[in-house]
């Protein structure tokens, strides 16, 4: 197993060097990726050349996207396996090198394996916004991919190198490490997970090139694109093969079968989420599709099928169409459609559509919140009870 430590670096002058000549000290192949920076410590290549650590530079600031993919494609020329990396900034200890390297040893032959280090967030200055951050990027992961992963932001990773080269990536920032994620999964490989040591200066000490407000706008704009793309029905490139679907037969196992469905996807984010895409779905005017849609949605997107479907049938005629026709007619003229009868609602459907779809457009989104605050919620009960 030819396993490389890749260290990308930005102007951490201060803490550079003790995370290479650490790693250097655990693992005779290491990797620094220089960025552009303008700030590192005096003599540091030639301290990096004594210590045999190879360096790489960037003429100017790329991202950390774009420095993980140019070793990438280097450590892929080298015919290395594996990929190790972690942040030049001090958070990561290099101590943990050893486990990740145990872990893929341990593999022996996979080489289709993406670890990822699970952060201690028990320690001192642990920021709000990572905790948070962390449990809504998560969440975004089991949406998108059906993989539950504890730590979708975390740096110090192992990628398998060959697998990955497959793949074309477009993220450049701290968005790439969620792209690699989904598309590798996506792809077939498999998730390993390993606790790590992390460590958080105090406020005024930590040095960290995170914009807030542009890099959750690149996130936010990544996961939307991501969640559209699960929608669509054209396959994902598979970057291994693909295993057979351990999924109980519904003619030989029915209790098994409908057993599975009912616990799949089950926590009560999901759950709401479930509850709450279905109700959106059941509101809109898709006549005579309704449930071919939801079951759709649900598949590509890893939601509970149970859940959304039997939610549906809250929202089933006359009372929810009548409702958005009365609303959509409101909007349209200014006053309520004050006869509703076969005439006026079944035979001028016609007329009546645009205003079903504006009603609905109204009422779907609130319906929506309220079905998914209420399904979570009692979940949330029913999980601590």
């Amino acid at each position: 197993m030819h396993c490389t430590v890749v260290i990308p670096v930005y102007d951490n002058e201060r803490t550079v060097l003790q995370v290479a000549l650490a790693a250097r000290r655990l693992h005779p192949h290491v990797l620094v990726v220089d960025d552009g920076s303008t700030r590192l410590p005096d003599d540091f290549n030639n301290i990096l050349k004594t210590n045999d650590i190879r360096l790489i530079r960037h003429p100017q600031n790329y991202g950390k996207g774009v420095a993980l993919q140019t070793a990438l494609k280097d450590l892929h020329e080298r015919h290395v396996d594996y990929m190790i990396t972690l942040d030049a900034d001090g958070q990561h200890s290099p101590d943990d090198i050893p486990a990740f390297i145990n872990l893929l040893e341990k593999e022996g032959q996979n080489r289709d394996l993406l670890v990822i280090g699970v952060r201690d967030f028990n320690g001192p200055n642990v920021p709000d916004s990572s905790k948070f951050g962390r449990k809504f990027s998560n969440f975004w992961i089991k949406l998108e991919t059906g993989v539950t992963c504890a730590d979708t932001q975390s740096g110090f990773r192992a990628y398998p190198v060959e697998p990955l080269s497959k793949l074309k990536f477009h993220c450049t920032r701290y968005n790439f490490e969620i792209e690699v994620l989904t598309r590798g999964l996506w792809g077939g490989l498999q998730l390993r997970e390993l606790p790590i040591h992390v460590t958080y200066e105090p406020p005024e000490q930590r040095v960290s090139h995170f914009h807030p407000w542009k890099d959750n706008v690149r996130l936010s704009l990544l996961h939307t694109m991501l969640v559209t793309r699960r929608l669509l029905l054209f396959p994902h490139k598979r970057i291994v093969p693909k295993p057979k679907l351990q999924l109980p037969s519904l003619w030989k196992h029915p209790k098994e079968f409908f057993l599975f469905l009912l616990k799949e996807n089950a926590t009560p984010e999901l759950l709401a989420i479930s509850a709450g895409v279905s109700s959106f779905l059941a509101v809109l005017p898709l006549i005579s599709c309704h449930m071919l849609v939801i079951l759709y949605v649900c598949i590509r997107l890893n939601l509970n099928k149970v859940m959304a479907l039997a939610i549906q049938n809250l929202y089933m005629p006359p009372f929810t169409p009548f409702l958005c026709i009365e609303l959509g007619y409101f909007m349209r003229h200014g006053a309520f459609l004050r006869e509703a009868s076969m005439q006026t609602i079944v035979h001028e459907l016609h007329l009546r559509f645009w205003e079903w779809l504006l009603g609905s457009l109204v009422i779907a989104p609130i319906a929506a919140i309220l079905s998914g605050l209420i399904t979570y919620v009692t979940a949330r009960r029913l999980q601590k009870s």
